[in-house]
């Protein structure tokens, strides 16, 4: 849980912009934008996957095949895209197979416009603007955006996204590589660089496109910048002239976010929805204590923000193991940063053991967790093979270093101002 922040050594390298695009091409892309691809469009809306193939046939009556194949893919895609820009707006919005998989969630997205909003932001330079989800959440803040990448095809998606929300007003979409834009005419600066490659997902920020070091450095002659990075970033690459936060949304971490203009050294923890901000105090760690009645899981954002002791502080707990990001208390506080689960054993690991605990609680839906643990959830279900009506949470994990079986249940708060 250090908490040390390191100056972000520079690095001159050549930046490019990935876009691995899959089946989507340029000239089907271009053909759902004419007035037949957008009839088209319209009359597979909502089209089953098993009737695909079926409906393929019919339509390549009348269309050309390519046409057709084009206006299907896009409505799987914005099946895809429905749950992260939500129904309405994918519906009218095109994608990529890319752009479904790593544009900003609206939520995080949204947040964030509003963040830049609240600091007097009137324009922002959105660079590695992808598909333009976070350029639709600034335009819709109010805010000016200037959005570039330099993939053909991923430019026009996000221009025909702009026009498509009655946006284009707001967001000037340009092709070009960000190494060679001035952005000295914005408020801001917006930097979401590539994270995946040919091989998947990047985990070294200097591999970034464009890398980490090239976008500190911008982000620093700018008035103000927010870079968008991994959240498993190591806290000792934060540079020391940034805040750090984390942020998550239902309790699933969706990234980290390096502000430069704001308060520098800061980490904070952001939840979603609220938001619901937990700002670092420079505490130490908790200590290690005896496991009490209640144990906290903390929000993904809060453990990997390593801000556990401030939670913990709060709940007047401490941790069940020092390399373990659980809290242990007597009492039960409500917090948001924090699960609360009322365990009622404590078992050295034991599989035989747990399933004649099961078993004799009739417990048939069975919810596993693991921290610290090899063993897998799915295994452990199979194993002990639970059967009744009864519900039970089981904690694979490590009690002041042991490997332990916690079992328990999410706690319930008390009620007539009953202490529980």
């Amino acid at each position: 849980m250090t908490r040390t922040g390191l100056r972000h050594r520079q690095r001159t390298r050549t930046v490019h912009r990935l876009a691995h695009n899959g089946p989507v091409n340029d000239v089907s892309f271009a053909s759902l934008l004419t007035p037949e691809g957008r009839a088209l469009l319209d009359e597979v809306r909502g089209t089953d996957p098993a009737q695909e193939l079926a409906v393929a046939t019919r339509l390549r009556r009348e269309h050309p095949a390519e046409l057709v194949s084009a206006a299907l893919g896009q409505a799987r895609l914005r099946q895809r895209a429905a749950a992260k820009f939500g129904a309405e707006d994918a519906e009218r919005m095109f994608f990529t197979p890319n752009g479904v998989e790593q544009s900003t969630r609206t939520s995080v997205a949204t947040y964030r416009a509003k963040r830049f909003r609240a600091l007097g932001i009137r324009s922002v330079a959105d660079l590695c603007c992808g598909i333009g989800g976070d350029a639709i959440a600034l335009a819709r803040a109010g805010i000016r955006v200037l959005a570039v990448d330099r993939d053909p095809l991923t430019v026009a998606v996000a221009r025909a996204n702009a026009d498509a929300l009655g946006l284009a007003d707001l967001i000037e979409v340009r092709e070009a590589d960000v190494t060679d834009e001035d952005t000295a005419p914005y408020d801001a600066v917006f930097v979401d660089p590539a994270r995946r490659g040919g091989r998947g997902r990047i985990f070294d920020p200097e591999a970034y496109s464009p890398p980490l070091s090239w976008a500190v450095d911008t982000a620093l002659k700018a008035p103000l910048a927010a870079l968008k990075i991994a959240p498993g970033i190591p806290h000792e690459a934060v540079p020391v002239e940034a805040e750090a936060e984390w942020i998550s949304d239902h309790g699933e971490v969706k990234e980290a976010v390096l502000w430069f203009g704001t308060e520098a050294g800061l980490v904070r923890a952001t939840l979603l929805p609220g938001p619901r901000e937990l700002l670092g105090r420079g505490l130490p760690d908790p200590e290690v204590r005896p496991l009490g009645r209640y144990l906290y899981e903390p929000d993904g954002a809060v453990i990997r923000a390593h801000l556990v002791a401030e939670v913990a502080e709060e709940l007047d707990g401490g941790l069940i193991d020092e390399t373990i990001a659980y809290v242990t208390a007597d009492e039960l506080r409500p917090t948001p940063y924090a699960s609360a689960y009322e365990i009622t054993d404590q078992l050295h690991f034991s599989v035989k053991k747990l399933k004649a605990l099961l078993r004799e609680r009739e417990v048939g839906v069975l919810t596993v967790k693991k921290r610290g643990s090899a063993v897998e959830p799915e295994e452990l279900r199979r194993k002990v093979k639970p059967q009744g009506p009864a519900s039970a949470t089981v904690f694979l994990t490590r009690v002041a270093g042991a490997p332990t079986m916690l079992v328990g249940a999410p706690a319930q708060p008390p009620t007539d101002g009953a202490r529980p």
